[in-house]
Parts: C-alpha cells; structure tokens; sequence
C-alpha cells in the first residue's frame, strides 16, 4: 500500500473541498469551513496562494509517485502544468481530459492521464469507441479511470419503499423488477461528481474496465473533505476485486484510518489524504504520513526478498 498526494485546482488555486458541494455554480458563492452550505454554494475546507508547483516540488523531494493533479472547472490548466512541469512523469492529471487534449497533457508531463465524464454516459453505458480512442492515443499504461462513486439516495428510497409494500403483501412482484435496486449499489458519477450515471461499480465492472487502464481513481464523493472515515465498504470491494492497482480518496483523517484502508483493501489499495493533512490546513502531519509510507514500503520490500 501506497500513500498518494493530491494537488486539488478551483479557480487556478490549490484547495481542499467538500466533495458533495461542487456544482456548476460554484464560482457564484464560496463557504469556508464546515459549516452548512446553501444551495449552489461550495464548501472549501483550505484554499491557498501557495503554488501548486510547491506541493509538487514537496512531493518530488519526498519521492512520492503516482500522485493526482485535479482541475476542478475551467481556469486552472496553467497551475495544472506548473505542477507537471515541476515534477514530470510523478503525477497524474485529470479534470476535463478527453481524446483531443489528452497527449497534450501527457506531453505536458503527465505520467497518466484521468478520464471520467468522456467516456461514461448518463444512462450508465460506456463509450467504448472514446474509450478505445484513448487508449489509441495514450496507451493502456499511461491511463486512470476515475470511477469516484456515490450511493443514490432516490434508489435506496425505492427500495425501502419497495420492501415495505413486499411486507405487506408477500404477492408483490416489485423485487423482480430490475428498477429496484437489489443492493445499496455505489453509482459512478460524473460532471464534477454531480450527474448520477447508471453504472455500477461492481466486481464485474471492475474486470471490464481493467482491460482498458492501468489504474483506478475511485473518490468516495460523499466524504470527500469532511475527514469522517473512510467508506469501508467500498474499500473492501476495491481491495478484493480490482485487478489492477486501485487509489481510494475520501474521509481519511488519520493514520489509523490509513491502516483500516490497508487492513480491508488487503494491502491492495493505495490512498490519498487531503483536507486531513496539515498542509491543507488539517491536523495530520504530512511529515507522519510521509514516515509511514516509507515504512510501508520498507516492510514490503522485505517481504519480496
């Protein structure tokens, strides 16, 4: 297991948000801290006029690969290279990539490049023929899938309703319809986490689109940046099914969340803290978790030999 740095871009500036909260009408009203949000507002836990080519040189010195650099909207791809810049082929980048730009980002420095909305339509198909254009153009080995994923409220509403009425009456067919949803299924989303697609992430799902990347990127959106815990379900399907190397984000607050991750991802997930981090304004020393990866990796390098 692996420690993965983040750069996080909104408006050009390195920042640390509340995942659930980012919307398209994000640049109308800004709320800092964690109290409530009103509608079309976004909650930023850290924002800084510290450069992200910064964080990158902190990541570079500390010898820590395969992080992310995220663009969250518009307005933030000359951060975005800055950082790339600083340290080529030692992250990823992602946020609006698609066929037409993405060699340009990996001529920018990029080691990988992350893709979501492009390739995963509403209604929950994949455009396989994007898909496959992308790996034409990049390679298997130099591209992420973002499948950061929510559970959707609306499905689990139905099912409880639908297994209330079965209660009532045991004749009810509604279980055998394929519109109620047989498990607390977690949804890819796309649109800067806000569109619900209808595709599952699943251990079959999984197989699938490991044929076309070499990793995944998988944000449990709805504790991005509120440092409550990891999503220990998700986690563990993560850990158990997915085939290729995996990167879970979302609630980590502390080394001991770090090791729930390893333990229930079967030392097969890697993970990215943010807005827990005393960099992003948080807690957790960076210096700490940077001591407890090279320990990981210590201790798996001798379990090898």
């Amino acid at each position: 297991m692996k420690f993965r740095p983040c750069i996080d871009l909104h408006h050009g500036q390195v920042k640390q948000i509340v995942g659930s909260t980012l919307t398209d009408d994000v640049a109308t009203t800004t709320t800092t801290t964690t109290s409530t949000t009103s509608a079309g507002s976004l909650n930023t836990n850290f924002a800084t006029d510290r450069p992200a080519s910064e964080y990158a040189e902190m990541y570079k010195r500390d010898g820590l690969v395969g992080g992310h650099v995220i663009m969250l909207g518009p307005g933030n791809e000359e951060a975005a290279k800055s950082a790339l810049k600083t340290y080529p082929k030692g992250l990823q980048v992602g946020g609006g990539i698609n066929d037409t730009n993405a060699k340009e980002w990996l001529d920018a420095g990029a080691s990988h490049v992350i893709v979501t909305s492009h390739v995963f339509s509403n209604n929950g198909e994949i455009h396989m023929e994007r898909l496959v254009r992308l790996v034409e153009i990049c390679g298997k080995e130099q591209l992420v899938l973002d499948l950061s994923c929510r559970k959707d409220p609306s499905r689990q509403n139905k099912k409880n309703n639908t297994s209330n009425n079965t209660d009532n009456n045991n004749d009810n067919d509604n279980n055998n319809n394929d519109d109620n949803d047989p498990d607390d299924a977690y949804y890819v989303v796309t649109n800067r986490w806000q569109t619900f697609t209808e595709y599952k992430v699943t251990p079959e799902s999984l197989k699938e689109l490991a044929q076309y990347c070499d990793e995944f990127l998988v944000h449990g959106v709805d504790v991005e940046g509120k440092q409550c815990g990891i999503l220990e379900d998700l986690v563990s399907l993560l850990g158990e099914h997915s085939p290729i190397p995996v990167t879970y984000a979302g609630g980590i607050r502390s080394l001991d969340d770090m090791e729930l991750v390893k333990r229930l991802g079967n030392n097969n997930v890697d993970a990215t803290i943010g807005s827990a981090l005393d960099c992003f304004g948080g807690q957790l020393k960076y210096n700490d978790v940077v001591a407890w990866h090279k320990q990981q990796q210590q201790q798996q390098q001798q379990q090898q030999q």
